[in-house]
């Protein structure tokens, strides 16, 4: 690794020369780092905007879900089970489905190997659980905090490595070559430097792996930490293809501290209660569209592991009835809604925990548990006390008040496409962790944590494999990306020069934040949609000249509003584009007309749900942006492979270093 200061126009920039450059420093990033390093690759890089900021190492839920192949118990399970699992998510690649089912269980031993306390029992058995979208009992945890624990773990490797790390550095822009096909390199910021004109960083890179996470800036209402922005928009800007980008997860979450209510926060059997914004005329609002108390309980109590938002799940008293009501309250009627672990919830005036009155599953279930007590939060502190522990640890205990909550962007299943080595469609980048689409509608709960492991070891075996030599002398690179540079630069001292426009500039945050959360949410209102995309490109238009600054952490957020604008316009036209092409109601959301809809009997009213038929709804939805277009590709969905495992045949490959072909 080298590095050399490198005037450009008026700007002084630092210049780093480096094999592969990692973008952040969630778990899929640092286990890209640490695979590449112990396979031989050490001429790399970390840079990220704030050293354990992302969303692994600070998201969470009550017992936390790592997915992997089930290895304990007599069910059997197979790699092409689990394939075929994820691959029946729908709208996944069968190629991708099982490369992240084979890697599965490396990815989780070496988790352990370096010290995250996966339970086991005396005979080294990893027990498990069954999750969200989970046919099998896979799903495993270290507690509420169990990709922080995979953060520490390998954040520790790193630094013992003593691979560098750049802090405090946002990455905003992906350098290209001269025929856009491959990246080159990276702009940055080094958000710890006082003079703007000083401030900006290149990279120099043969590679570059990309784990900036999901996009959680764009959303008003979400759980994503707050420091998790996500800039998946300048990877776009770069020529990168995105897919799936209609399918988000969105679920029930805290709004003091942003945190997924799900499994035992719900199992507990909390009360549900709605007010004004002055905190007046409280309601017990779920009552009135359930039929009796033990469907109003088993609603609640199958919210812990049917957390995400699902439409088929409206149907017959379902648990995502519940997120609908939710909804309705805090975005139609413009109330505030509470969880209350104090108090149960109350049917014709009583409000004892009616033992009797449980359906069959939730009794068995608590009773196996011990927590057949008199409140939810007796339940939680028999059944969960970590759980219990984690809120009281931010300040907030549940024993004295109630939470606020809404239904809350989560996580996105696409992202931007990626080969079955996790490299993207622009050569040499290779996106990992959520920013990488490879999920399909649906998935089990945890299997983003595993396709992050799994994904970024083989990006770093494929890198080591085949990309493994020295970056272009920095008069060569300058060439090559001399075109990105001068527009990101020129956009960098038109802003400079224009000022400080710091309130503009939120209220064009807001804006997109207001609007993705309205149009890109659980509801998708087909009327509403055409105008929110034309919206977006005139935001999109304005920004570069409304725009300004006179610091370097205005610049940083000028950069930062542009790609999360992007990003939206981009999203938001792939789900206009499902909607206008027939697509239905599907994953976490649901397609309708102009009006909310109707619930009568504990059911949608004219529901209608996907059924994979139409071909917009089977195939993956491709979108690229160029020349400030969008271009849309419909691409069928590859099935899993049928494999030649005839041992002598794998072992020569292997012995060749053939295999490592896409």
């Amino acid at each position: 690794m080298e590095n050399e200061k490198i005037v450009l126009g008026d700007f002084l920039l630092e210049c780093f020369r480096v094999n592969t450059l990692i973008i952040g420093s969630g778990a899929a990033s640092l286990n890209a780092a640490v695979s590449l390093h112990s396979m031989g690759l050490e001429d790399i890089l970390i840079a990220t905007s704030g050293w354990g900021k992302g969303t692994s190492n600070n998201a969470g839920s009550d017992k936390q879900t790592y997915y992997k192949l089930s290895l304990a118990g007599e069910v059997p399970d197979s790699v092409h089970d689990m394939a075929r699992d994820l691959f029946n998510g729908k709208c996944m690649h069968g190629d991708i489905a099982l490369c992240e089912a084979q890697g599965s269980v490396k990815a989780f031993m070496s988790l352990v190997q370096l010290g995250v306390p996966f339970p086991h029992d005396k005979f080294g058995s990893y027990a498990g659980y069954k999750t969200d979208n989970d046919p099998r009992s896979r799903a495993t945890s270290a507690g509420p905090y169990t990709s922080k624990m995979m953060c520490s773990v390998l954040g520790a490797e790193v630094k013992k490595r003593g691979i560098k790390v750049l802090d405090h550095h946002q990455v905003i822009s992906l350098l290209t070559g001269t025929d856009k096909s491959f990246v080159c390199g990276a702009l940055a910021i080094n958000l710890e430097q006082k003079d703007p004109k000083k401030a900006f960083v290149l990279f120099n890179a043969v590679n570059i792996v990309m784990g900036t996470g999901g996009p959680g800036g764009i959303y008003e209402k979400s759980v994503y930490p707050e420091s998790q922005e996500g800039s998946i928009g300048m990877a776009f800007r770069a020529g990168a293809t995105g897919q799936n980008l209609t399918e988000s997860q969105f679920g029930i979450a805290s709004l003091k501290i942003r945190w997924n209510l799900s499994g035992s926060y719900q199992q507990v059997i909390p009360r549900y209660f709605s007010t004004r914004h002055d905190g007046t005329d409280e309601q017990e609002f779920l009552n009135s569209s359930f039929r009796d108390y033990t469907s109003l309980t088993s609603a609640i109590f199958l919210k812990g592991y049917q957390w995400p938002f699902d439409p088929s799940k409206t149907k017959d008293y379902g648990s995502s009835l519940i997120d609908l009501l939710v909804f309705r309250e805090t975005n139609e009627k413009n109330r505030r809604v509470w969880i209350d672990f104090r108090r149960n919830p109350s049917w014709q005036g009583n409000d004892s925990f009616q033992v009797e009155m449980l359906a069959d599953e939730v009794y068995r279930y608590l009773s196996r548990s011990s927590a057949i007590r008199e409140t939810p939060v007796e339940r939680l502190a028999a059944m969960n006390m970590p759980a219990l522990n984690l809120y009281r640890d931010k300040g907030i205990n549940l024993q004295k008040e109630p939470l606020e909550i809404a239904v809350c962007a989560q996580h996105n299943n696409g992202g931007l496409k990626g080969n079955i080595w996790w490299e993207a469609d622009l050569r040499h980048l290779f996106p990992v962790g959520e920013v990488n689409g490879s999920h399909g509608v649906s998935r089990p709960g945890g299997s983003a944590l595993n396709a992050g492991q799994v994904g970024s070891y083989r990006a770093a075996l494929y890198i080591s494999k085949n990309y493994n030599y020295p970056p272009p002398e920095n008069t060569l690179f300058l060439s090559e990306a001399e075109s990105s540079l001068i527009t990101e630069l020129g956009l960098a001292g038109k802003w400079l020069s224009a000022g400080s426009r710091k309130s503009i500039m939120d209220q064009h945050l807001a804006d997109i934040r207001k609007r993705m959360s309205s149009a890109g949410g659980i509801i998708r209102r087909r009327d509403q949609l055409e105008r929110t995309v034309e919206e977006s490109f005139k935001q999109l238009q304005k920004i570069p000249d409304e725009a300004g600054a006179v610091s370097v952490e205005e610049l940083a957020e000028c950069f930062q509003v542009l790609d999360h604008c992007l990003t939206q316009y981009i999203f938001l036209s792939a789900i206009n584009k499902y909607v206008k092409d027939g697509g239905r109601s599907r994953g976490s959301y649901l397609v309708v007309d102009n009006r909310f809809p109707e619930i009568t009997s504990g059911s949608i009213k004219d529901l209608n749900l996907c059924d994979y038929r139409r071909r917009i709804e089977k195939s993956i939805i491709e979108v690229a942006y160029c020349n400030n277009k969008l271009e849309f590709r419909i691409v069928p969905v590859r099935q899993i492979p049928k494999q030649d495992l005839w041992f002598e045949k794998v072992w020569k490959d292997y012995l060749e270093d053939n295999y490592t072909e896409s």
